[in-house]
Order: C-alpha cells, then sequence, then structure tokens
C-alpha cells in the first residue's frame, strides 16, 4: 500500500514523495531495497536529506491496561543535498540493511497479522515532513522457518502473533519490543501445555529462541508459566534434525530443568539451553486483529475463517490510514 500526498509544511505547488519498495518480502537482518521518487513542485526547492524511517504497531501494558502504539526502531538517510527543479521528477535508489530482529510479518505468504511500515521522511528547505507510509512484508530467515517448520511437524498450530513493548531479561535483545508467536499443542502435548509463546531474537552470529510454556495444571498445583533460551546459528541450517531439536527444547521446557548445555553435551550441533530467564515487562495475549486462524496439522498451512483474516486486513489499512491522517494534521 502506498500513500503519496503533497508536502502539507510547505504549502501548495510544494514537490511529493511516493516511495516504492522492491517486490518480495525482505529478510531480518538482510538487504531492504526501493526507490524514492520525487516530483518537483512549483518552484525549486532544496532537498535537505531523504530519510526512511522503520516502525511497529507494538503492544504495551501499564497500570491501567493494555494499549497499542506505533514505535519507530530504525532510522535511514538514503539520500539528500540537491536541488529539485519546478517539476522536474527525480527517483533515489536506496539499499539499506534490516535489523536483524526485525519482526516476521508472514510465513510461506502467509500473514502473521504483524503490521510492520516504512515511513519517509523529507527535509526540505528548513522543513520537515512525514511524506508517505508504505507497508513493509519480512519473511523468516531460514533457521526462523526451520524452528518453525519443526513445531508444525510435531503437531502445533499458529494461533497468533504481535509485539510487544519491553525487554527479556538474560538475551541480547537490541529492539525495545520483541515478538511473540502463540502455537497451539497437538494431541502430543495439550494434556500438558495449553500454548507456547515462541520468540526470536535474531543477530549476525546466531539466534536466540526464547519458549514461553502456560503448563496445565495437575490435580494438587495449578498452572504455572515455564521459560527457556536456547541459541543456534545460522550455519548448516539444512544438515539439523530440527524435529529432534524442538522435541528435546520441549522436553527441558515440560521438565523444568536447570542445567547449562552445550553443542557438544546434547549432541545437536549449533545450540545450547538456558532455562529460567525473566521478562523486564509482561509477556500477554494478542491484541485485537492479530489473531489468524490456521490449521493445526502444520505451521504452513492457508488461513481458515475468512472473517478473521478480513478483520486482520482491516486492522493493517486502519494503521495505515490513521497514521496517514494523523501526518496530515501535523502537516
Amino acid at each position: 500500500m502506498v500513500f503519496k500526498r503533497l508536502l502539507g509544511s510547505l504549502g501548495v505547488g510544494g514537490p511529493t514523495v511516493d516511495t516504492v519498495l522492491d517486490p518480495g518480502a525482505a529478510r531480518p537482518g538482510t538487504a531492504l531495497t526501493g526507490q524514492v521518487h520525487l516530483k518537483g513542485g512549483d518552484a525549486d526547492f532544496d532537498i535537505e536529506h531523504i530519510t526512511l524511517e522503520l516502525v511497529a504497531r507494538v503492544e504495551a501494558e501499564h497500570e491501567e491496561g493494555e494499549s497499542e502504539g506505533v514505535v519507530a526502531f530504525e532510522r535511514f538517510t538514503v539520500g539528500g543535498g540537491f536541488r529539485l527543479g519546478a517539476g522536474e521528477a527525480r527517483s533515489v535508489p536506496f539499499t539499506v540493511s534490516l535489523p536483524w530482529e526485525t519482526p516476521v510479518t508472514e510465513l510461506h505468504g502467509q500473514d502473521l497479522g504483524i503490521v510492520l511500515g516504512v515511513r519517509t521522511e523529507l527535509a526540505v528547505a528548513g522543513a520537515r515532513d512525514k511524506g508517505d507510509l508504505d507497508r513493509l512484508s519480512v519473511g523468516p530467515l531460514p533457521v526462523q522457518e526451520a524452528v518453525l517448520e519443526a513445531f508444525g511437524g510435531l503437531g502445533f498450530g499458529f494461533r497468533s502473533a504481535d509485539l510487544e513493548y519491553g525487554r527479556i531479561g538474560g538475551t541480547g535483545q537490541q529492539l525495545p519490543f520483541y515478538q511473540e508467536i502463540e502455537l497451539t499443542p497437538g494431541a502430543q502435548y495439550a494434556h500438558r501445555i495449553t500454548e507456547i509463546e515462541v520468540t526470536f531474537l535474531a543477530g549476525p552470529g546466531g539466534m536466540e529462541v526464547v519458549l514461553e510454556a502456560d503448563k496445565r495444571g495437575g490435580f494438587l498445583s495449578s498452572g504455572h508459566d515455564a521459560v527457556n533460551l536456547f541459541t543456534v546459528s545460522h550455519d548448516g541450517v539444512e544438515q539439523q534434525d530440527w524435529n529432534a531439536i524442538v522435541g528435546e527444547w520441549l522436553r527441558r521446557l515440560l521438565e523444568h530443568r536447570a542445567s547449562h548445555g552445550s553443542p557438544g553435551d546434547h549432541g545437536y550441533a549449533g545450540y545450547h539451553g538456558h532455562d529460567e530467564h525473566h521478562h523486564d515487562g509482561q509477556r500477554s495475549g494478542p491484541g485485537m486483529g492479530t489473531v489468524v486462524a490456521a490449521g493445526a496439522a502444520g505451521l504452513a498451512v492457508g488461513v481458515v475463517g475468512g472473517m478473521v483474516a478480513a478483520e486482520v486486513v482491516d486492522e493493517v489499512g486502519d494503521f495505515f490510514e490513521d497514521e496517514e491522517e494523523e501526518a496530515e494534521d501535523e502537516g
């Protein structure tokens, strides 16, 4: 979705900006490419800088309850320092690197309900304007996809995904929020847990996987959460038995065993586990519009329940429309 509008801060006759991202989903830690198309107004203008800002719709918990807001998590200056003539058309290509922790918005083309955007800011003759906002689609890294496919192979199904403001203690988290992917257990695990939440914290050297399970309470015990942290490498993804690895993670999670493993200890090259990491901020369920129903046989199956899927699409559209209206009001 692309919005092109007049630079309100410059009045009628100012230049317009239209940012177009190259087709296809980007990947965390890789290049995001596209072009910023400028069209001159009724007079010449000095373009001081062109800045791209990555934004996300994030949920936050507080004393009054829960609310949603927009968080900017990266900025890139991609051009500027030139004069744009009256009526002149100019395109500025760009290549920027997405943060490694950029949330995943889709899996096998299936929208997960996460809303990310690229906002373009133009600085012209001392005035700044947000310009235009485009939706950003991000697919999983190979190791992220392998882990999710393994959960699917073990009978787990996708329930929802959201972004939570806050930090997870004991991790290398860089962004001010984290993504939760909530999964429902298959028959093999349904008697022991009601759901599991997966958080990926990727970096150039590998990825931390945080698992949080809502355990079912026994006859003499109440239900409680168990949290484990595991690390995996980006290398050799195809050579790993991910069903076995994730199955071991689940066993450790459910047994709540306090151990500090290493690749050699467990026989799985490329990961180790730690128990009991705590969150600086609480985990919560999905916000409105983030719930997408998927088949329990695997995470890659199509969405079922057209009404739920339509609600997600409507809320995504509302996000961008609200942002555009806010920018126009500021202008």
